[in-house]
């Protein structure tokens, strides 16, 4: 019996920037280093691209599309038909890392293919309100375009699970949607954070820390706004996008905008910050665990992938706080809940907690999803 697959494809989304689900992408490419990659796209900036290790992209013909560089997403309605297109037919294993379209890839009945699902495609399932909110498409000829237009994609979605063996996700958060719109357990494998960037600092300065782009759903504007209302406690905010401006005449004295900032600038600001602020509600959630191994306390909306990766006060060595209700007066009684319990959260359970996450744990438990399911599946022929 094989236990190594002899030919692997990986498949990903789009690659235009080195963020979350990309880390995932790298290290199975540290884990198999013979996969051959595929994308629908692939637009990476030059210093972004150390993470694919020199290999070669295979895309889709939305590469070479009008305005695709920096209009790709306008070509959803393609998606489905252009990730069909990709001839895997020599591979023994195909591994998709899907928050889109990835997992739709077509395979046969000889090759295992299994996906890492960082989330159902949002947009096209619970979150359709808010995106078509968000999008002003809420009336109109567009509107109901764009509600036919996702209403088959959600059929499309639903049946590509249906050729994939095995599904791993990123949090408990993401396997309970899993299974909500496909019916389908999950293997949860957290995503690998990168501990060792982010160096331990026990002293702390008397600020608070947020660190997100300015779009709606990061909820930057409601921390502004608690912080706006305790002028005796500092803000400082770092990132940039279409709301900054918005947020700028939100601001008071006691917050600081700093805009974008450099990597080393981020992680000094965490090191030293008396807590990282995180309003959002993601499928998992880098930054809290960034500001962890810096040995920050977080105070986080309780609700996602970050209930499972920040320590509330009624767990042993906690490393955080949460608050119920995307509200400033919510996030304000957790800041002085936080205040009180101060003495309870210490940097180096803080450290630890993140030190969980590690991208070697990340390695070590993808490696062994595959291995036991590849063994599980070749198992089958010697029937």
């Amino acid at each position: 019996m094989n236990t190594v697959p002899l030919k692997i494809a990986l498949i990903h989304d789009w690659l235009v920037v080195y963020t979350g689900s990309e880390r995932v992408v790298e290290q199975i490419l540290r884990i198999y280093p013979q996969a051959d990659l595929f994308s629908l796209v692939e637009f990476l900036p030059e210093d972004q691209r150390a993470f694919i290790q020199g290999k070669p992209v295979q895309t889709s013909f939305l590469q070479k599309l009008p305005f695709a560089r920096r209009h790709f997403r306008q070509y959803l309605p393609l998606m489905p038909l252009a990730i069909e297109q990709f001839d895997l037919s020599g591979y023994d294993l195909v591994i998709s890392s899907s928050h889109a379209v990835a997992k739709g890839v077509l395979t046969g009945p000889n090759q295992l293919h299994l996906s890492y699902i960082h989330s159902p495609i949002r947009y096209a399932w619970d979150m359709q309100t808010e995106y078509l909110r968000e999008s002003h498409l809420q009336r109109g000829p567009k509107s109901w375009l764009a509600r036919v237009l996702l209403h088959y994609l959600r059929l499309w979605d639903s049946r590509t699970l249906d050729g994939v063996e095995a599904v791993a996700s990123n949090s408990k958060f993401i396997a309970r949607r899993i299974w909500k719109v496909y019916r389908r357990e999950a293997q949860v494998i957290y995503p690998p954070v990168d501990v060792s960037q982010f160096g331990y600092c026990p002293l702390k300065e008397d600020y608070y820390l947020a660190v997100a782009r300015m779009v709606p759903y990061k909820k930057i504007g409601l921390i502004v706004e608690a912080f706006a209302g305790m002028p005796d406690r500092r803000l400082v905010v770092i990132g940039e996008g279409p709301e900054l401006a918005q947020i700028r005449r939100m601001a008071t004295p006691n917050i600081t905008l700093l805009g974008y900032q450099p990597n080393e600038v981020v992680v000094k600001s965490m090191q030293r910050a008396r807590a990282y602020v995180f309003a959002a509600q993601e499928d998992f959630g880098i930054t809290p665990l960034e500001a962890q191994a810096c040995g920050t306390p977080v105070i986080a909306y309780g609700e996602g992938g970050v209930a499972e990766t920040v320590r509330g006060l009624d767990q042993p060595e906690p490393t955080g706080v949460f608050f119920q209700q995307q509200t400033p007066a919510s996030l304000r009684a957790a800041v002085e809940q936080f205040e009180a319990s101060r003495e309870k959260i210490s940097p180096l359970a803080c450290r630890a907690n993140a030190e969980r996450f590690a991208p070697e744990r990340f390695r070590a438990e993808f490696s062994n999803f595959v291995t036991e399911n590849w063994q599980q599946f070749q198992r089958q022929f010697e029937r």
